[in-house]
């Protein structure tokens, strides 16, 4: 057996058993234990085992070990992944970047025909096209942050069906760095079906969520090593709230920033305020959460404050073309919408959420990072797809816009 592919089954056992010891792996593999522990020594180099006195464990959940998942296509990906991520993970002085994101959200498939008209009560119609694809907020904006210089966890739940297959060979071949995709054997992965008047752009959405609203509580509790771990803890409403407000509180009493996105909106977001660093609705979110109708910038300033008033520490209210209103309890902060040629604005949402989320783990302030997701969403509207997230370079360029206005 070549070096490698041993290497593969090792991180296969250890996928399954959590640990193990240099003497059982010598055993199992019947080689010595210096060929062992040089095995290991590479595995850890790359940042997927962790040595320990006579042994290794698994970093956890970089696999789940379900069903769903193909282990062995599994661990394929994800080391050809790290092997890819290195260089991107490297700073200028050459040091690994270490800032982790943690997001617990939905993966939804997405179902879309676009057609020149919608269909009557009983009628059939032909469609021009049909497109099935990934969605689901909190994958999107798993996706949006991995397009960044930090290592993103994310942790969402499917049926065991092929759109759970789906999600997880979406999330294996992304640059997402690891996941825990739980599997529900009740309940089908969440689906969006999706009609498009491709004459005026119009849409009509039908939404299964499925198992994105049955995580338990155990699941969540599982996830307290990543979250932890992590600098950001990022989420939305797309799953259960129970799920969501634990999470949320989890996070906050182990002192990570915590990012909530309102969407879609519920008023019991107002229960776990409390525990928001940095809430990033919409308008029509901020509007619905204050009571205060927002259509221009000197309302979405009242609509902050009494927000404010209610928990979250700072508020981030995106507004499309009006750009995003910053309060963070001291002033307000207008940031001025950048010029782009929209094709698919389904995902400007996440990929500002996910884009904020990166910048914040980072370091930078308040409103750098807010700058920079808006030049990260400025770039995702001008993609086809929820989910097709603009490289980092590309908004290095795009951000420097700001610096001309």
């Amino acid at each position: 057996m070549f070096g490698k592919e041993r290497q593969r089954q090792i991180l296969a056992y250890l996928n399954k058993h959590e640990r193990a010891t240099v003497n059982q792996l010598a055993i199992l593999f019947s080689v010595s234990k210096e060929t062992i522990r040089n095995d290991l020594n590479l595995l850890a180099e790359q940042g997927v085992v962790e040595r320990c006195h006579g042994g290794a464990i698994i970093l956890r959940r970089i696999f789940h070990s379900q069903p769903v998942n193909n282990v062995g296509i599994s661990i394929e990906k994800f080391l050809n992944q790290v092997n890819r991520r290195k260089h991107s993970m490297i700073n200028k002085k050459g040091k690994l970047m270490i800032s982790k994101i943690c997001i617990l959200g939905s993966f939804n498939v997405d179902i879309i025909a676009k057609v020149d008209r919608f269909p009557k009560s009983g009628e059939s119609i032909l469609a021009s096209n049909t497109i099935i694809g990934p969605g689901g907020k909190g994958a999107n904006q798993a996706m949006a942050a991995s397009k960044c210089p930090v290592q993103v966890h994310f942790v969402g739940k499917v049926g065991n069906d092929h759109f759970g297959q789906m999600a997880h060979d979406h999330l294996s071949s992304s640059d997402i760095r690891s996941f825990t995709l739980y599997q529900d054997e009740e309940h089908k992965t969440g689906s969006a079906i999706i009609y498009v008047s491709e004459p005026a752009g119009e849409n009509k959405i039908a939404i299964y969520s499925g198992a994105n609203q049955y995580i338990t509580e155990a699941e969540v509790a599982s996830i307290a090593g990543e979250l932890a771990d992590a600098k950001i803890f990022l989420t939305q409403l797309e799953n259960n709230f129970e799920a969501t407000a634990l999470a949320l509180n989890m996070a906050h009493r182990s002192g990570v920033k915590t990012i909530l996105n309102p969407a879609p909106y519920s008023d019991r977001a107002k229960e776990c305020l409390q525990y928001v660093d940095y809430l990033t609705p919409n308008e029509t979110e901020a509007s619905l959460m204050s009571g205060v109708e927002i259509n221009d910038i000197e309302s979405a300033k009242e609509a902050a404050q009494i927000i404010k008033s209610l928990g979250a520490k700072n508020i981030i209210i995106t507004m499309g073309s009006q750009g995003a209103l910053i309060y963070d309890g001291e002033q307000f902060i207008h940031i001025p919408a950048l010029k782009a040629v929209s094709i698919d604005t389904t995902g400007a949402g996440d990929a500002f959420n996910g884009a904020f989320a990166a910048a914040i783990a980072q370091g930078q302030p308040l409103l750098s990072a807010a700058k920079f997701a808006s030049a990260f969403a400025s770039l995702a509207v001008e993609r086809e797809g929820a989910s097709n997230m603009p490289e980092y370079e590309a908004v290095l360029s795009r951000l420097a816009q700001y610096e001309r206005k």
